[in-house]
């Protein structure tokens, strides 16, 4: 009896120390696997930064966190199938500025209110995009690359993640800031329209700097001018492109988003899950070394930041006349 009392005592003891080490209580979130929906294609700043998310996150959960590509018509495809699962948390949408914000001012048929139909959490990093071409290509440099596209329009296109995202409206702002006549390629995703790049199908794109920064360095790409208003750590040799067009700046920011019914106690312990995983300093550098800045904006700065931007970005598109191509 002694012997089967003590027994007892320690597979108790064993099941109380699997739930304080990592899997929770049965009721508590997160009580089973999280999934987080990522409406672009793997390869791109989205994706790199939500997998080094769901790797860092699933530990402080104490359940997996897989990450779910959605790619499609800029981000509609994947918004709108998130949109489609139970609001209860356990699916989350990782998404960026340009797919939340610009993609519904683009696409009339994109039904869904980036303001009205999810709950904010966390925004998590900034990159700058860079003006990337084919190493074959004539001009070695923004001076030259102005000059050479002014006097040749419509002979040089480029390519984007598709219709309406960041980099397809930053080819846009080039062409109407800089003078410029481009055709618009638009693929699904950044890392099909960068290697159609790199093979001299298509001679340029905008990319965002994590996505190609390791093809800058192994000479596949040339970088020609980043988007932020300054130059990049990283790339210190490679002029902003302000410093030729005044006033040309367009970042790319990633953030976690919740359905709109998501509970809010919900949203809270992941916001805190959240933060202490941007506290690591291993994940600081790592963003550092990708060109990521990171962002702590929980779910009210958020909320404010998409608003101001939302309609920041439906001037732009209505001035621009972007559409689907």
């Amino acid at each position: 009896m002694r012997f089967k009392l003590l027994k007892c005592a320690l597979l108790a003891l064993c099941a109380a120390t699997a739930i304080s080490g990592g899997a929770r209580a049965a009721g508590e979130y997160p009580d089973r696997p999280v999934n987080i929906v990522v409406p672009t294609a793997a390869g791109g700043t989205v994706d790199i930064v939500a997998r080094i998310m769901a790797e860092k996150l699933g530990p402080e959960l104490g359940q997996p966190v897989i990450v779910i590509n959605k790619p499609g018509a800029g981000g509609v495809v994947g918004t709108q199938a998130f949109l489609r699962e139970p609001q209860d948390g356990y699916t989350l949408l990782f998404t960026a500025n340009s797919n939340q914000l610009i993609v519904p001012w683009v696409y009339k048929d994109a039904k869904f209110d980036p303001i009205k139909d999810f709950a904010p959490i966390a925004a998590v990093g900034e990159v700058p995009n860079v003006l990337c071409v084919n190493p074959a290509f004539p001009a070695k440099d923004m001076n030259a690359f102005m000059a050479l596209v002014k006097s040749n329009p419509d002979v040089y296109p480029y390519a984007s993640a598709g219709a309406g995202t960041l980099n397809h409206l930053l080819g846009v702002m080039l062409s109407e800031l800089g003078g410029l006549r481009m055709q618009h390629v638009p693929y699904r995703g950044v890392s099909p329209a960068m290697a159609d790049v790199m093979g001299n199908q298509v001679p340029m794109l905008f990319a965002s700097l994590p996505s190609a920064l390791e093809s800058i360095k192994a000479g596949k790409l040339r970088a020609l001018g980043v988007s932020s208003a300054e130059r990049n750590a990283l790339l210190p040799d490679v002029p902003a492109i302000s410093e030729f067009i005044p006033g040309f700046t367009g970042d790319l920011w990633v953030a976690f988003y919740g359905g709109k019914d998501m509970p809010e106690a919900s949203i809270a312990k992941m916001h805190q899950a959240i933060q202490k995983v941007l506290a690591d300093p291993a994940l600081k550098k790592k963003f550092d070394q990708l060109g990521v800045t990171m962002m702590q904006d929980g779910p009210a700065e958020l909320a404010a930041r998409q608003q101001a931007e939302f309609m920041q970005w439906k001037q732009i598109v209505q001035a621009s006349g972007a559409a689907p191509d």
